[in-house]
């Protein structure tokens, strides 16, 4: 029974991510209504750290690769650490030898929390190298 219902819900998430994917791919977030804007930058003018996501998120759907990274170097990350997290996972799920996930250790942690703050302070300030870091 609980296999079944992980089948369904890894087929419903794929469908929900394919259907968001289009949409970026469809529609510029910098164009359009229909995408929220930050509301920290709203509120402060300071750029929080996913701040151009949604517009490197459609340059990367359209292969502008290097336009992509100039609204957020950040954005790899996540996709970076997910399907990390993901093969290691389906890795010893299907295999018999296991593998450590090093996301699992305390200094892989401290380090993404060192490095998002970092990048939240560092490409809020207003001169060059810094400046690149801005959407």
């Amino acid at each position: 029974m609980f296999i079944k219902l992980e089948k369904y819900i890894i087929i419903v998430m794929a469908i929900v991510l394919f259907l968001v994917l289009l949409l970026y791919f469809s529609y510029n977030p910098s164009d359009s209504s229909i995408f929220p804007k930050c509301p920290f930058y709203s509120l402060t003018g300071f750029y929080c750290p996913g701040c151009g996501s949604q517009r490197a998120i459609h340059k990367f759907l359209h292969g502008d690769i290097f336009e992509g990274f100039k609204h957020n170097f950040l954005i790899m990350l996540l996709p970076t650490v997910l399907i990390y997290d993901w093969s290691v996972i389906l890795f010893n799920k299907y295999s018999s030898k296991k593998i450590k996930n090093i996301l699992h250790y305390s200094k892989t942690t401290y380090s993404i929390f060192i490095i998002i703050p970092l990048f939240w302070i560092l490409r809020n300030i207003n001169f060059y190298p810094f400046s690149i870091l801005a959407p």
